[in-house]
């Protein structure tokens, strides 16, 4: 059987990562060596055996460099390597994973290329001992090429699993298993053997949404406001000074405020900033209660706080309107 061919866009991270040793699975940030794509894939050769891989450099930081601006370039860098490679399967996007559920989110929402995307990284340096990064390299490389995979959104690789991006998120520091789909699990793994597919999302996602920002050089500003014990609205009014257009409220679970930040919040609303609600809870829907309806606030659904914020952002972009935002937050 012929090998999958594959675009590698490096951005950086731990993946590509080396360190002082094999020991040296904590402090390696210090030493400042992140490799590209190329010099990535130089340090695990193994990976031309599963598939036919080209580097595209983009950048080699930590991911805690990357934001907007850079998620719209990645946009339009998905777009120029499909047209420049011919005969392109897919897309492996290598990537921090301070930051990298995030990243996996909006490019599912807003990416247009019919081929897979997956984002890959690791908790070990390449250079560490038992490193996670060359296998999880390699088998995101199989992912990306498995016709299945076409039509899911941005997906995410680790730990021999396949995480549907709006679902998983990043639940430890430092264990190998730390990316986890809370409610629903992972959509596949990467076995040995085969890539083993168990579901599939059902959210729009991709080709089919109505977020075209190739053509944006900046999103809407939106900022999530945490919520704590004795919480004020000295949050809100600092993110609205700030510019922000629209709020997220990570509340206690399923979705409240306390009063105080409930009034800034109520009165922000009042005067034309969105506020959708989420939970700090990491798991289970916010309930829209006639009281959070009846307050004006947006329902985030099952989105974390910082998906709920990535989803705003983009809603931001076609509309305004409350009903039309709240119709947006239900369809993605």
């Amino acid at each position: 059987m012929s090998k999958p061919k594959i675009a590698l866009i490096g951005t950086g991270g731990t993946i590509g990562s080396l360190g002082r040793g094999p020991f040296d699975i904590a402090d390696y940030a210090t030493l400042g060596k992140v490799m590209d794509a190329e010099q990535l894939l130089a340090y695990w050769p193994q990976v031309h055996e599963v598939a036919e891989v080209v580097a595209v450099k983009y950048a080699a930081v930590p991911s805690t460099a990357l934001g907007p601006k850079e998620w719209l370039e990645l946009v339009r860098l998905c777009d120029q390597v499909v047209a420049d490679i011919p005969g392109l399967d897919g897309i492996v996007i290598t990537h921090g994973t301070a930051t990298l559920e995030e990243t996996a989110y909006f490019l599912s929402l807003t990416v247009k290329v019919e081929v897979p995307v997956v984002l890959v990284g690791a908790q070990r340096p390449s250079s560490g001992l038992s490193s996670d990064a060359g296998m999880n390299l390699a088998n995101a490389c199989r992912v990306a090429g498995d016709k299945r995979a076409r039509g899911l959104g941005a997906l995410v690789l680790l730990n021999d699993e396949v995480h549907a991006a709006r679902e998983v998120t990043k639940t430890s520091t430092s264990r190998l298993q730390t990316f986890r789909s809370p409610d629903f699990g992972c959509l596949a793994h990467a076995d040995a053997d085969a890539i083993a597919w168990y579901r599939r999302p059902l959210r729009k996602l991709g080709r089919e949404t109505e977020f075209d920002v190739r053509g944006l050089a900046t999103l809407p500003r939106v900022d999530i406001v945490y919520c704590y014990a004795g919480a004020d609205g000295a949050a809100v009014d600092a993110f609205i000074a700030a510019g922000a257009q629209g709020l997220v409220s990570a509340g206690f679970a399923p979705s409240f405020v306390t009063p105080a930040l409930g009034e800034a919040m109520t009165a922000a609303m009042a005067a034309g900033t969105p506020i959708a609600a989420s939970t700090r809870a990491g798991s289970g829907r916010m309930f829209y209660t006639t009281r959070m309806r009846e307050a004006g606030f947006l329902n985030a659904d099952n989105l974390n706080p910082q998906k709920a914020r990535i989803l705003l952002m983009l809603g931001l972009t076609v509309t305004k309107d409350t009903a039309e935002l709240n119709r947006i937050f239900a369809e993605y």
